[in-house]
């Protein structure tokens, strides 16, 4: 039997395997497909197939499942090997991985035997012949748990006085004597005890001695950490390197790094999201040099690939109640070697029952962003649009122009602010034809944690936007504000089980409704609010029709759960009121929608397919509603 057993020491680096990105297959094509999906279904010389049993020894259950996921032969066990020579280059390489596994257990001493058509696989050479089905046995006997007798680390960085430094130790209960001895416990605590370092200035920390002994008589690990904590540094002077159109002036400045500041992770990673958000480069990278020099200043490196300057893209939505809906944009940037853009976007809606042009919904109009101005995180942007919106409940004609600032206060808080002018026609079966010119401003806050904005597992999102506006021909001043909350959490750590809910709450003050844009006032329903019912179909009820509200109130809860890699299914309930008054009075009726969906995970967000009926059917609202889109509904 070949054996492996723990001598002295436990290996101190894991190196992560890289995953290739998968393809998909949609509709009969197969989507960003790669040469690693080719290879992986190209079998090199003559297929070998063979069955594989895995048997673990000690009876405990969890170990048997780590020790199969693990195992390359059992993973890939329903089709054959490349040949006699790749099963046994597969079993030699399962060897090592079950090896890891069992010190990721804290198990030391384990025996493992491999073996094929009864030979051992590590002494079989690479032209060895198997004939037909080959039999595969893999039997591992784990050993027992060590536990730590001795775990410490040396010169661990003091407790920093700024909260942004501490670090989350989440091995702080696991590194204890007494406690399993996993080898990820151990390279956890190595990382953190770097990382503690680093974040209080100093780049170079290392762990400079590792003494980490296996006991197999005790069953014990005697784990001490040593940390080299390197020399205290500022930042030094950011070089740029790849610019072509860029200014590398310019480039430096947006990183928001500063020379003479104290060195922080936090601060480089910063300059990433930074560099990512200018939209204009293809790959960034940012290299520390790797000594600090003798004035304590640690030079950076910024290597940067521009992407194409011009970016035409196009799309499509449809809903049986909303229609077909066709978009396409061009976007150009970098236009003066800042990272300034424009883009150039027209859009089309509504295409469904009717095929007459003068029903459609238009949209046409251009975004200028001009980033880093005053602040690296401080952008302006400039806008105007032309609409016409052909609705259930009203067409509108207009012109809305507006210019402001966004900035991005922290990773997760981002605020704007914009001076907005509007002139909209109206014509609805309530009050009318009415003209409405409005200037005012718009402002708001975001905050978002979420992990992963089109599916999201855990996290929060929270948006509040206040609009205070004059309306000139009927003499009004005004104002709007909108709150909204999303929340989502992960019942299992593999994130298979996940609740998410919203809630969404707004109220206009002061105007009447017949003395305010209908494009202001709240209605509800449709693909993106109350699944279910017909588009902005819940509002105000008057003798002409259903008109919008001065308040407004929804919920959603949706249970998503991943059922195999790709597929997903949704089971959800929507919930919307709108009232007459600024306050709201539940006069109205609480609208609920409830139904079901199914996803198709992708790379890029799932494909969304969500089946919904209304519970309080009125006119206009359809039995049943079928909306498609890709990301999750919120």
């Amino acid at each position: 039997m070949f054996k492996y057993l723990v001598a002295a020491s436990v290996p101190a680096i894991l190196l992560p395997m890289a995953t290739p990105a998968e393809a998909f297959q949609i509709f009969g094509l197969k989507l960003f497909e790669g040469k690693q999906d080719q290879a992986a279904e190209d079998v090199i010389g003559t297929p070998q197939p063979y069955e594989v049993e895995v048997v673990v020894s000690g009876g405990d259950s969890d170990v048997e499942d780590r020790i199969r996921s693990a195992s390359s032969l059992w993973n890939n066990r329903e089709k054959p090997a490349s040949g006699a020579a790749g099963l046994i280059a597969s079993a030699r390489g399962d060897y090592r991985r079950l090896l890891d596994t069992s010190y990721a257990l804290g198990r030391y001493g384990p025996s493992i035997s491999i073996t094929i058509n009864g030979k051992e696989a590590a002494g079989l050479l690479p032209d060895e012949e198997f004939g037909g089905m080959a039999r595969v046995v893999i039997t591992v006997d784990p050993g027992p748990q060590f536990a730590f007798s001795n775990a410490q680390v040396v010169n661990r960085a003091p407790t920093p006085t700024n909260r942004r430094d501490r670090v989350e130790d989440a091995f702080k209960k696991e590194f204890l004597p007494g406690q399993p001895a996993r080898s990820g416990v151990i390279l956890g605590t190595a990382r953190t005890a770097v990382e503690e370092w680093r974040q209080q200035g100093y780049p170079k920390a290392t762990i400079s001695e590792q003494r980490v002994v296996a006991a197999h008589d005790t069953d014990t690990v005697d784990a001490a950490l040593v940390v080299d904590p390197g020399p205290y540094a500022v930042f030094g002077p950011v070089s740029v390197t790849g610019t072509e159109r860029m200014n590398p002036e310019f480039v430096a400045w947006m990183t928001g790094i500063k020379p003479g500041q104290e060195y922080d992770p936090d601060e480089i990673q910063a300059a990433r999201d930074r560099l990512a958000r200018l939209g204009v480069f293809r790959a960034s990278r940012i290299e520390e040099a790797e000594t600090v020099g003798a004035d304590g200043m640690l030079p950076l490196t910024l290597f940067v690939q521009e992407r194409a300057r011009r970016r035409f893209s196009v799309g499509a939505t449809y809903s049986t109640v909303d229609g077909l809906g066709l978009e396409a944009s061009w976007l150009h940037r970098n236009l003066f070697g800042r990272a300034e853009s424009i883009r150039f976007e027209g859009k089309v809606a509504g295409i469904g029952e009717t095929i007459d042009p003068k029903k459609f919904t238009y949209r046409a109009g251009a975004t200028f962003t001009m980033p880093g101005l005053y602040t690296p995180d401080t952008d302006f942007v400039a806008s105007l649009y032309g609409d016409r919106e052909v609705l259930e409940r009203y067409t509108r004609t207009g012109v809305t122009g507006q210019a402001g600032f966004t900035h991005q206060f922290d990773k997760q808080l981002s605020g704007r602010l914009f001076a907005v002018g509007t002139y909209n026609k109206f014509e609805d079966d309530v009050f009318g034809t009415r003209d409405f010119v409005t200037a005012g401003f718009l402002g708001g806050l975001t905050y978002d944690s979420r992990d992963n904005k089109t599916d999201a597992t855990e996290g929060i999102y929270a948006d509040l936007t206040l609009e205070p506006y004059y309306e000139f021909n009927y003499g009004n001043a005004a104002a709007k504000v909108v709150g909204e909350v999303r929340g989502y959490y992960s019942v299992d750590d593999n994130s298979r089980f996940v609740v998410a809910g919203r809630a969404k709450i707004g109220a206009i003050f002061d105007p009447p409704i017949s003395e305010t844009p209908p494009d202001k006032l709240f209605f509800a329903g449709g693909g993106g609010s109350v699944r279910g019912y017909a588009y902005r179909n819940i509002g105000v009820d008057t003798p002409a029709g259903v008109a919008g509200g001065r308040s407004l109130i929804e919920g959603s809860a949706e249970v998503r759960v991943r059922v195999t890699p790709t597929i997903g299914v949704v089971a959800f309930a929507d919930a919307g009121y709108v009232g007459e008054d600024s306050i709201p009075d539940f006069s109205e009726d609480l609208r609920i929608g409830v139904g079901g969906g199914l996803r198709y995970l992708t790379g890029f967000g799932p494909i969304r397919l969500d089946v919904a009926t209304p519970l309080d059917r009125r006119s206009g609202d359809p039995s049943v509603a079928i909306y498609v889109g890709i990301g999750q509904a919120f």
